[in-house]
């Protein structure tokens, strides 16, 4: 005689199959130095067709979903201080990949001993009061404000960065300050001129977080340069761009700012790469990042 199965191994059964096919479809591995073999933390690993992507861990570990739209497509693997590399995938499970990347050599410019007192001059958002809004991101994705040098003064090294965080998400999550020129297409952020990995966290949210950069002895560029969070995970935790229906990270949450009637502001996404904000309130100031930086002048 045929037993009659219970309602819920029934559905268990007919979600086997979806299953089955969401484990296999996968990519998964670990990224290292090609050199030393350590393991490579933070780097963004994009599909260039699916346009999704994912973060490795402190440990160099990642994982995302297998290819949906394509039956092949170009892994790209870029991360500070290492050059660019891309991988050939098939759709499948394509699982315990060991990705090394070459570090990238860094060409230091000619140092100029300059004369003159050296002061202090503020760069960027000036308020102390946070605009209406939050600015959050995925893990890996960016937001980087424009510190402009308005008044075209001679600058020097970067002394400090500042970025307000938050009171609200989890203010102490660490994350990565980024600093790049403006010579992308369109003025986009584009070369890194910290070029060493500098996570941090801040102690809580509600005020400015000031980071030291001034032992990274990094020129300012005359026109100014751009201040940017990039969001990370740690842990033994794998997030990626097409997972957030099961989760949603908040980590570091900036505050906006409304000082200016021209947009400064660009977000990154891996696999989208930048696109400048241009979101403006009813009195046509617009939406930027709230960050500031302090640099050397030369008198």
């Amino acid at each position: 005689m045929m037993k009659r199965l219970p309602l819920i191994a029934f559905w268990v059964l007919l979600l086997l199959p979806a299953l089955s096919w969401a484990q296999e479809n996968r990519i998964t591995g670990r990224v290292v130095d090609a050199k030393t073999k350590d393991p490579v933390p933070f780097a963004s690993i994009g599909l260039r067709e699916e346009g999704t992507g994912a973060l490795t861990n402190e440990y160099g570990y990642f994982q995302l979903a297998g290819l949906e739209k394509t039956s092949q497509d170009s892994l790209i693997v870029m991360t500070l201080g290492y050059e660019r590399t891309a991988l050939f995938i098939k759709r499948g499970s394509t699982e315990d990949l060991i990705i090394e990347l070459k570090k990238r050599e860094v060409r230091l410019g000619e140092v100029k001993v300059v004369g003159g007192k050296v002061k202090n001059l503020e760069l960027g958002s000036k308020s102390n009061n946070p605009g209406e809004g939050m600015i959050q991101g995925l893990p890996g994705s960016q937001y980087a404000f424009f510190v402009k040098n308005d008044k075209q003064k001679k600058l020097g090294n970067v002394r400090t960065v500042s970025f307000y965080i938050g009171e609200n998400g989890f203010p102490r999550e660490p994350f990565r300050v980024r600093l790049y020129k403006a010579d992308g297409n369109y003025n986009a952020p584009n070369t890194d001129l910290l070029t060493e990995n500098v996570v941090v966290s801040a102690s809580r949210g509600g005020e400015w977080y000031t980071i030291d950069l001034s032992t990274y002895n990094i020129p300012a560029p005359e026109e100014g340069f751009f201040v940017a969070m990039e969001w990370i995970v740690g842990g033994d935790k794998f997030y990626t761009t097409n997972f957030m229906d099961n989760y949603t990270p908040y980590g570091q949450i900036m505050r906006p700012t409304f000082e200016y009637k021209e947009s400064r502001t660009w977000s990154y996404t891996i696999g989208k790469g930048w696109n400048l904000l241009t979101l403006a309130n009813g009195q046509g100031r617009r939406y930027n990042a709230m960050i500031k930086a302090e640099v050397d002048m030369i008198k």
